[in-house]
C-alpha cells in the first residue's frame, strides 16, 4: 500500500535538539508556490537552520547535490521527474527526505506522509528516512475512504466516485498569473471540470493507500478562488457492510479521528444548507462533514490545498521526523 518503512530507518533527531543544535533544512525548489509557502511558515521558527541556494545556481546540479547532502532534512518541492532525480543526488545516509511531488507516493521504501490516516502511520513517519507527502486531492479522498476500508465498512471492490473542487493556486505560478490577470478570459469565473480522460496523477495513491481494488472515478473541478479544497465522495449505503446510515458513518469517523489536532469531523446535521468550498482556506487543518440519510451518504473533506493539502502536511512530517511537537509552526485553531 505504499506505506512501508524505508531502509535503515533513523531515529528522530531529538539528541541534536536537546543539545541546542538546530537541524539543517534545505528546501529544493523554494522559488515555486509550494516551496515559497513552506519557507514562509518555517522561516519564522528559531529551532531550524536553513541552507539557502544562490538563486543563480538553483538549477546547478552540483550545488544542489552539495546542499542536499549537507542537510539533516531536505524537502523536495519540484516537478515529479526532477524530484526523482534529486533523490539520486543524495549519498549521505543521514539526509532524510520529504518529497512533495507524486514521484514516490506508492514507491516501496517510502512512507506515505499522512500521520492520522492509518494505524501506526505516525510512527512510520517518525522513524523513516524517506517520506512522500500526499497529493492535495488524494488527502481529501483518503481522509474519508481509507478509514472506512480500514474499519471494514467499505468493501475494497466498491465502485468509488469522487469529485474535488480546488483553488487555482494548486496549478502553480502560471495558473495564478492566468487567473489574476485583469484581462483574463471571462470563462475563468465559472468552475471548470478537468482531467477529463479520468487519469489524474493522484489516482494511483488514492487507490493503493486506501486499499481499493480499483481506482476511483475521479473528477477534479477548478474554481475561481485562490486556495481551498472540498473533496467529496458519495456512497450507496445498501452496498456497505452493515448497511449503515449517514449518521452511523459520521459517528464512526468521529471515533476514528478522535483527539487529532489537524483532522476533525463535524457533528452530524450541523452543516446548514450549503458547504462552502474555501471555508478552510488559510488554515492548516482538515475538516470532514458527513451529510445524507438512511440510504445515501455524502462525505466531504474541506481544507486548504496549500495547507493540509501540501505545506502543512510537510511541516507536520518534518516535526515528526526531527522530534519536534507535531503541530509546531502550524495553525491548529
Amino acid at each position: 500500500m505504499g506505506n512501508g518503512e524505508g531502509p535503515a530507518p533513523l531515529t528522530p533527531l531529538k539528541g541534536m535538539i536537546l543539545m541546542g543544535k538546530n537541524p539543517k533544512v534545505f528546501i529544493d525548489g523554494k522559488g515555486g508556490v509550494v516551496g515559497a509557502r513552506l519557507y514562509e511558515q518555517l522561516s519564522r521558527r528559531s529551532d531550524l537552520d536553513f541552507l539557502i541556494i544562490d538563486p543563480e545556481k538553483r538549477r546547478d546540479v552540483e550545488e544542489r547535490r552539495k546542499l542536499l547532502n549537507e542537510a539533516d532534512l531536505a524537502i523536495l518541492c519540484l516537478p515529479e521527474e526532477t524530484a526523482a532525480q534529486a533523490v539520486e543526488l543524495v549519498d549521505n545516509p543521514n539526509t532524510r527526505i520529504i518529497d512533495t511531488s507524486p514521484a514516490h507516493r506508492t514507491t516501496p521504501g517510502w512512507v506515505y506522509g499522512f500521520a492520522e490516516l492509518l494505524p501506526g502511520q505516525r510512527q512510520r513517519i517518525r522513524f523513516s528516512k524517506r517520506v512522500a507527502n500526499p497529493g492535495c486531492h488524494a488527502s481529501g479522498f483518503l481522509s474519508t475512504v481509507a478509514p472506512l476500508v480500514q474499519m471494514g465498512m467499505l468493501p475494497p471492490d466498491y465502485p468509488v466516485s469522487c469529485f474535488s473542487i480546488t483553488g487555482y493556486s494548486g496549478g502553480g505560478k502560471d495558473m495564478i498569473a492566468e487567473f489574476e490577470d485583469p484581462n483574463r478570459d471571462p470563462a475563468l469565473a465559472a468552475p471548470a471540470l478537468y482531467s477529463l480522460e479520468l487519469r489524474h496523477n493522484h489516482l494511483n495513491e488514492m487507490q493503493h493507500i486506501a486499499g481499493l481494488e480499483y481506482p476511483p472515478v475521479f473528477v477534479p473541478i477548478l474554481s475561481d478562488m485562490y486556495s481551498g479544497m472540498a473533496t467529496s465522495v458519495t456512497l450507496q449505503n445498501r452496498l456497505l457492510r452493515g448497511t449503515p446510515t449517514a449518521q452511523d458513518i459520521c459517528e464512526m469517523l468521529q471515533s476514528y479521528y478522535q483527539d487529532q489536532a489537524l483532522v476533525s469531523v463535524a457533528p452530524f446535521g450541523t452543516q446548514g444548507p450549503r458547504l462552502v468550498s474555501n471555508t478552510m482556506a488559510n488554515t492548516d487543518r482538515l475538516e470532514i462533514t458527513v451529510c445524507g440519510r438512511e440510504e445515501q451518504t455524502l462525505l466531504t473533506a474541506r481544507f486548504d490545498n496549500l495547507g493540509k493539502g501540501v505545506a502543512a502536511a510537510a511541516i507536520q512530517n518534518l516535526n515528526l521526523m526531527l522530534g519536534f511537537p507535531e503541530t509546531t509552526g502550524l495553525r491548529v485553531e
